[in-house]
Formats: C-alpha cells, sequence, structure tokens
C-alpha cells in the first residue's frame, strides 16, 4: 500500500511536527504571546489557556514520535535497503523542520546548510534512481 520513499517521507515531516510541537511546549513563550494577540483585552483569560496548549503540544511530541516510528519501520520494512529508508527520513525531515522553522517561528538557514542538503537531496536522488534490474542481476550473480 505504501511504498518505502511515501513512509520514510512522512516520518521526516511527522519528526520535524514533533520537534516544532516540544519547541512550542517548551520553549518561550511564543504560545502565550499568540493569546494575547487573539484575545486582546481578556489578556486574563491567557495564563490557563497557554498552561492547556502547552500540554497538548507535548502530548502531540509523543503522538507524533509514536506515529514516525511505525511508519519508519514500514519503510524499512518495504525497501530494499535500511540506507534509502534512513537517508530518506533524514533529509526529508531536514527540509520539513526548515520549513516549518522559516513559517512557524521565523528562522533562517545559513548558505552552507542549503549547500550540505542540496548534496543530501542529491544523493537521495541516486539512492531511489538505481536500477531495480541491476539488482536482480547482482542477487542471480550471487545465487550462481
Amino acid at each position: 500500500m505504501w511504498s518505502s520513499w511515501g513512509c520514510s517521507s512522512l516520518a521526516g515531516l511527522l519528526g520535524a511536527l514533533s520537534a516544532c510541537s516540544a519547541k512550542l511546549a517548551l520553549g518561550a513563550d511564543y504560545l502565550q504571546d499568540v493569546c494575547k494577540c487573539a484575545a486582546g483585552t481578556h489578556e486574563g483569560v491567557c495564563d490557563w489557556v497557554h498552561l492547556l496548549l502547552r500540554l497538548c503540544f507535548a502530548c502531540l511530541v509523543f503522538a507524533c514520535n509514536a506515529v514516525m516510528w511505525t511508519l519508519f519501520a514500514k519503510a524499512l520494512r518495504s525497501s530494499s535497503s535500511s540506507a534509502t529508508a534512513t537517508v530518506t527520513t533524514t533529509a526529508s525531515n531536514f527540509v520539513f523542520s526548515a520549513l516549518l522553522g522559516k513559517f512557524l517561528f521565523g528562522e533562517s538557514r545559513a548558505v552552507l546548510w542549503w549547500v550540505g542538503i542540496s548534496i543530501t537531496l542529491s544523493g537521495l536522488i541516486l539512492l531511489h534512481t538505481s536500477s531495480p534490474a541491476l539488482e536482480v542481476n547482482r542477487a542471480k550473480a550471487k545465487e550462481d
């Protein structure tokens, strides 16, 4: 049903979402600032609402990690190589972390980071475009 590539990519996304949830649950007062902006004149409500939101995001960390590991195990099972599933998960986690960091927290990445992720993605493309026929021929040669 799910391909190794799809499970690995979703596992990377869930890993990035887990990290963002942890940052919101344990980090600076992002949630309290958002609550104060949304509440306007009713700032007293934010004293308990932001604690409830932090608890929800802490639970989301565990939920995202549980589903991420399930998808990663599924990707390992359906992949011809554990390296392919691992590199795909890691690369997608890097990309999604950068995107979520930019859009949610206004973070930026250095040029060297972009060079590194470009090299990683190039290797990922090589892994996913390797010829399956070549792998079948190698397996047959080992049997003979």
